[in-house]
């Protein structure tokens, strides 16, 4: 579980997060969203240490993120998959080599348990092993993201951050996506943040979801939640078009 406490942080005297408290659960897909502007950005970039708060507390099973040394940080990473918009991957490495990376970088293991660790990775993914040879730019964007969640996972990490996971995937993808970051945060009890604007995902897969407005925490709920609750700042994010608007009055008037 992450834990964050009266979490404050500002650029140049400005303050762009007050006081925003939550708690990200172990084994759920915990959610951040809010509108672009909102601070959510800052607010998953602070919980991650990316920046450091000037206020609060971001406890990771009751160590404090802000107290720590460089040191602490670093071994804290370890613990930590990250899953990047675009997906990130190396361009010259093939697909078993980026998720060769992590483990690599910071495992020790031996070469043949290193492979052994990244094909089992993408098989989680449902990835054919005809595929690990080939390079991210000689397969789709779909494969890639699922490339891109087997390295987060290289490592056997206690917590996963996702930022926009399903960026620039087509619906059916995107929700194949989902379900396979929800499966594998089920599965390995992670912690997972994703920050997101994709309603889709929101509604399907938002088991714990923050709302971030104006740098402040606006709404605290689950998926099931959003349709019952009459905050004013969650109504305007979620229903803003006709379509969510009629689920919505079609889901209260069953």
């Amino acid at each position: 579980m992450i834990e964050v406490k009266n979490l404050h942080k500002s650029f140049d005297g400005k303050k762009i997060l007050e006081d925003i408290s939550a708690q990200f659960l172990s084994g759920k897909v915990n959610q951040i969203i809010g509108q672009s502007g909102s601070g959510k950005t800052v607010f998953m970039k602070s919980v991650i240490g990316l920046f450091r708060a000037e206020e609060g507390q971001v406890l990771y099973d009751g160590r404090n993120l802000v107290e720590m040394s460089g040191r602490e940080v670093k071994l804290l990473r370890r613990e930590v998959g990250m899953l990047f918009q675009g997906s990130a991957l190396f361009d010259s490495l093939t697909v078993l080599g980026n998720v060769m990376f992590p483990l690599e970088m910071f495992s020790g293991m031996t070469r043949k348990e290193m492979e052994d660790r990244a094909k089992f990775c993408l098989a989680r993914v449902n990835l054919m092993p005809d595929k690990f040879g080939l390079y991210p730019g000689e397969i789709s964007g779909g494969m890639q993201k699922r490339v891109a969640i087997a390295r987060a996972i290289a490592l056997n990490p206690r917590y996963l951050f996702c930022d926009e996971p399903n960026s620039g995937l087509d619906p059916v993808t995107s929700l194949v996506i989902d379900k396979l970051i929800e499966e594998i945060t089920e599965e390995y009890n992670i912690t997972t943040i994703v920050n997101t604007h994709d309603m889709n995902s929101i509604m399907e897969t938002g088991a714990h979801i923050i709302l971030i407005e104006k740098g402040h925490k606006a709404w605290e709920g689950s998926k099931d939640d959003i349709f019952t609750s009459d905050n004013k700042s969650l109504n305007d994010f979620v229903f803003a078009s006709d379509l969510f608007k009629n689920v919505k009055h079609a889901v209260n008037n069953k």
